[in-house]
């Protein structure tokens, strides 16, 4: 090393010590500012549970449709991503979905309201992803839809609802419709909805409080123990809502995978077939609700939900953090690294 001296260093020059203390300090300085950068960024949230309103969708449909539903707007849209560091939102339709008793006025809306979607996707980069929209329970029209919103739209997946009419999903009437998606190895956002059983029961108590839990956890029991789970293992489904009651009845069903006419089903039990699908936050991101959730399905199954416009993203970003279920590193991955597995078009630049 060439001495300080030689430098051409005059009265007033550090010392050498001092000089590489100066050094260490300054290496330090960038290494601290690196981390504080870092920490600084924000993180990317990709929204799996996001319900967008198509103009047709709107116009033809707006005597059912709530007031959240009505007043949706990309531009509203983008104002509470942005809020709550969301950088992609899965959009998808939700109940009462598109089907009211015409198969072919479902079809048209089901390919109007994909096509919207997908120029939304396309006007905003890497912002909006979709889930297609289904004629459901119009079986023929579904599976042209999947096959031209995969295809065609290059669509990310697909969207159901728990119930249709008095069937359930895993229901044997809609086997071409599993047969298909489990070739492609499709990804099926489901959203729940109150069944024909089971509407207005409670006066002034919305089917959206009690019904909408109940019926994804219906669901899952029906895509189990009836067979689809066996029978079409590569469907990838996202259950809402933390899985709706599912975590809190886990035990019931853990003891009805054990009784001698399920068993030979369930070797393993029922939990090692719960574990493999997906559960979002939407509406759930509670003490009671994680922690139920956190119990029984693996830290990997669990990404990021809102149900905007009906809550926001905002809230549910606090509400995780504050739950006091996750650590840091157990947020990041329920915020998008969970995601990212299953949707890896959307993994950002680092």
């Amino acid at each position: 090393m060439v001495p300080v001296q030689h430098l051409g260093c005059r009265a007033g020059c550090p010392d050498r010590r001092t000089f590489l203390g100066g050094l260490a300090a300054a290496a330090a300085g960038v290494l601290v500012s690196g981390r504080e950068a870092e920490a600084a960024a924000p993180p990317q949230r990709i929204d799996v549970h996001h319900h967008l309103s198509p103009p047709t969708y709107l116009t033809e449909l707006r005597s059912t449709l709530s007031r959240a539903t009505l007043e949706w707007t990309p531009a509203k849209a983008l104002e509470d991503m942005d809020r709550a560091g969301v950088t992609t939102a899965l959009t998808s339709i939700t109940t009462p979905g598109l089907w009211h008793g015409n198969d072919a006025a479902a079809r048209r809306l089901a390919r109007e309201s994909n096509e919207y979607a997908a120029r939304l996707a396309a006007d905003h980069p890497g912002r909006f992803g979709l889930f297609v929209a289904l004629s459901m329970p119009d079986l023929e029209g579904s599976l042209r839809e999947v096959e031209y919103g995969l295809d065609t739209l290059k669509a990310d997946g697909v969207g159901l609802i728990t119930s249709y009419g008095d069937k359930w999903l895993g229901d044997p009437a809609w086997g071409p419709l599993y047969e298909e998606l489990n070739r492609r190895k499709a990804l099926v956002y489901t959203h729940p909805t109150a069944a024909n059983c089971c509407r207005n029961l409670i006066p002034d108590v919305s089917d959206a409080s009690i019904e909408y839990g109940t019926d994804t956890t219906r669901a899952i029991a029906r895509w189990v123990f009836g067979g689809a789970a066996a029978r079409y293992p590569d469907v990838r489904l996202i259950f809402s809502h933390a899985g709706g009651t599912m975590p809190f009845l886990s035990e019931r069903f853990i003891n009805l995978a054990k009784t001698p006419a399920m068993a030979p089903q369930f070797p393993q039990g029922f939990l090692p077939v719960a574990q493999k699908f997906y559960y979002d936050t939407a509406q759930s991101s509670n003490p009671p609700a994680m922690a139920a959730l956190r119990k029984v399905i693996p830290l990997s199954q669990i990404v990021f939900g809102t149900d905007y416009p009906f809550r926001t993203a905002s809230e549910h970003v606090q509400g995780l953090k504050e739950c006091g279920v996750f650590n840091g590193k157990e947020l990041r991955a329920i915020d998008s690294e969970n995601a990212l597995r299953l949707l890896p078009r959307f993994r950002t630049a680092k």
